[in-house]
């Protein structure tokens, strides 16, 4: 890549890009580092913290398997399992350097195929998350939740029952009612993350249905140390298996989740839904930010 950012204290070239969007300055910023040799847990949290993006994806070659690499994924705070976001992020890049074509990918959540391909003067890439599973919110995890998000069962969309949908991570799904109510997104900090570390959540994916195929997000990550999220793959990913499993779309199927645009920073998110039971598609772009931002 030709536009990167040298932390010398560190070592390490860190490729900065923003995922999800053609626009440096939209989508959801994430660092990319490529090292030959894994580096220590410590270090990466430290190079993580100092990139100060919600997510850092790290990537070491597979000896003896060409175009498979290992991947962790460090917020500034925790390391997450899986990051989907970094991961369109980090596609592109091995696209621009190591070529066009299909990666497999060894995170913590276990393996995730992407696809690169050229459409027009961008790079998509296309994740395959880990299987999916879903389940119903208990109340006591949901009670909570909503009291920390200010949010009344009246404001959830009755079409949809929440539920923790996993994809590589564990998230919580609100569907509400109203493009009024998710404007009105805003949560307890602290008091929201004490409920998902007790319920072992990632984030927690507010999600609005404007058409058929198209859904708004808002994203909170405060376990991460992220208020929100311009745009998130994982969740997505996660929110795909939930229509599945739920009946709301028949697979195969695709839909377009627009995230990012209460912060500035608009995002779109591509996702499929294959016609087997496995891993759910999110596709994007992503483009490199320039140095000094």
């Amino acid at each position: 890549m030709t536009s990167s950012s040298e932390l010398n204290r560190f070592g390490v070239v860190v490729h900065r890009l923003a995922a999800f969007s053609e626009d440096p300055a939209a989508g959801n910023p994430a660092g990319v580092v490529i090292t030959d040799e894994g580096l220590s847990d410590d270090l990466m949290h430290r190079i993580a913290a100092a990139v100060g993006y919600s997510e850092t994806a790290f990537l070491v070659p597979v000896t003896g398997h060409d175009r498979r690499w290992r991947v962790r994924y460090f917020s500034p705070l925790v390391e997450v399992l899986f990051c989907g976001h970094a991961t369109i992020a980090s596609g592109v890049v091995l696209a621009e350097l190591m070529g066009l074509g299909s990666y497999m990918l060894d995170t913590v959540a276990g393996p995730v195929p992407l696809a690169t391909a050229r459409e027009g003067d961008r790079t998509i890439a296309t994740l395959t998350s880990v299987d999916p599973a879903v389940a119903g919110a208990e109340r006591r995890l949901l009670e909570p939740a909503l009291d920390a998000m200010s949010l009344a069962p009246t404001d959830l969309d009755p079409r949809f029952r929440p539920a923790v949908a996993y994809a590589g991570e564990r998230h919580l799904i609100l569907p509400v009612v109203s493009r009024e109510v998710l404007d009105r997104f805003s949560y307890d900090f602290e008091g929201l993350r004490a409920v998902m570390v007790a319920g072992g959540l990632t984030t927690v994916a507010v999600m609005w249905q404007q058409e058929a195929a198209l859904f708004h997000a808002r994203n909170a990550f405060p376990v991460g140390g992220v208020i929100e999220d311009p745009a998130t793959g994982a969740a997505a990913a996660a929110f795909g298996a939930y229509l599945r499993h739920e009946g709301h779309m028949k697979a195969p199927a695709s839909f377009e989740i627009l995230q990012g645009h209460h912060m500035g920073r608009p995002s779109s998110l591509m996702v499929t839904i294959p016609a087997d039971d496995g891993g759910i598609e999110v596709s994007g772009t992503a483009v490199l930010i320039g140095e000094g931002v």
